[in-house]
């Protein structure tokens, strides 16, 4: 396949809040460092089993969507460990594999913080690779190993018809694909869709033959389940609430918060199973959803933790659209919105899960 492929124009798409300060995405990301921890279980369970390629001596390994650090780090060495659980089991051993890491996200992602907090102790080798992974961006069968842990479910575009007034799809009173507007929905999967097949298809390039593909990505538990009766979506409803209270208090117009909408799209199994079988490139040797950590504590959510972590990952998208000058207060609204309805989203976010795949590359592509 030609590196330069068409692949979906990234219109939408931004990084988590860069650096290492109050409001950064290194300092608000323990959720997404507890799915990592949480998979790690399954990954050694099959990794060692289902890598049935002969070991390297050069072992290559790329996460895609890694942003700024530090889960980024934990995902590698669990790989890593995973691999040298095949090798310590093989009969057949030869040189110890020397690993080299990829670490992959937008060109505008805030490299300089990954590479500053990279850990001294590292069993590997570091390269940054900066770019869309919706294309191509390795060498032909050069990998051994993909991961994204957290990316898939952000889509390289809102889909156009949810802000077009005049489309049965438009989003309006929504900033997000709440599940409970038919065509909106539609919409949204079709972008997933299309999204979600040029990863693959890009991937399926890169690695070798019987390469294994690692992805993490929050779901709702099935599909009678809607986005906003999950965490992950109150996360957006409460947003989209208190853009609703700076309209009322005249600090934005209803027009622009009509025609702002997330790239977010939270699927279930089904359909990513869907799309990972009409891709043809990879055989699925596990796919399973799994319960966050969190879900075990018994403790109130921290909602400022919660208030914080929101708005790592997505301020840089409210800005784009609304400005800058208005963010601190946008996100003391969020807080507040928390506040009041504390008891909901505690009983709700007990029920996130994210899903897990292990898929396998198959020959003859």
């Amino acid at each position: 396949m030609d590196p330069t492929m068409a692949a979906p124009k990234e219109l939408d798409s931004r990084p988590m809040n860069d650096g290492d300060g109050a409001n950064s995405y290194s300092q608000n990301s323990s959720y997404q460092r507890g799915v990592v921890e949480g998979a790690k279980s399954v990954i050694f369970e099959t990794i060692p089993e289902k890598l049935n390629i002969n070991l390297p001596k050069t072992f290559q390994i790329a996460d895609f969507g890694c942003s700024t650090g530090p889960n980024t780090f934990l995902a590698m060495q669990n790989l890593i460990e995973a691999v040298m659980l095949k090798y310590n089991q093989s009969t057949q051993k030869t040189t110890t594999p020397e690993f080299h890491v990829f670490f992959n996200d937008h060109v505008d992602n805030d490299f300089n913080t990954l590479f500053k907090t990279l850990p001294s102790n590292r069993p590997y080798f570091a390269v940054g690779v900066p770019g869309s992974f919706h294309r191509q961006l390795f060498p032909q069968a050069s990998l051994q190993i993909a991961h994204s842990s957290y990316a898939l479910q952000w889509l390289s575009k809102v889909p156009p018809e949810v802000a077009n007034k005049g489309s049965p799809a438009w989003n309006k009173g929504k900033i997000y694909c709440a599940g409970n507007e038919e065509e909106v929905t539609k919409a949204y999967f079709a972008q997933f869709k299309a999204d979600t097949d040029a990863f693959l298809k890009a991937r399926a390039q890169e690695l070798v033959e019987g390469g294994l593909m690692v992805i993490q990505i929050p779901c709702v538990p099935n599909s009678e389940v809607l986005p906003s009766q999950i965490g992950a979506g109150l996360n957006s409803e409460f947003l989209g609430d208190s853009l609703a209270d700076m309209v009322k208090m005249g600090v934005i117009s209803e027009e622009k918060l009509d025609s702002f909408n997330l790239p977010l799209y939270l699927p279930c199994i089904e359909e990513v199973k869907m799309v990972i079988e009409m891709n043809k490139f990879f055989t699925i040797e596990k796919i399973c959803t799994l319960s966050h950590p969190s879900n075990n504590n018994s403790t109130p959510l921290d909602i400022r933790r919660t208030c914080a972590d929101v708005r790592a990952i997505k301020e840089n998208l409210v800005k784009d659209h609304f400005g800058s000058e208005n963010m601190d207060q946008l996100f003391d609204l969020l807080f507040q919105n928390y506040q009041k309805n504390q008891i909901l989203f505690d009983k709700v976010a007990r029920q996130d899960v994210y899903l897990f795949a292990l898929l396998k590359r198959k020959g003859n592509i």
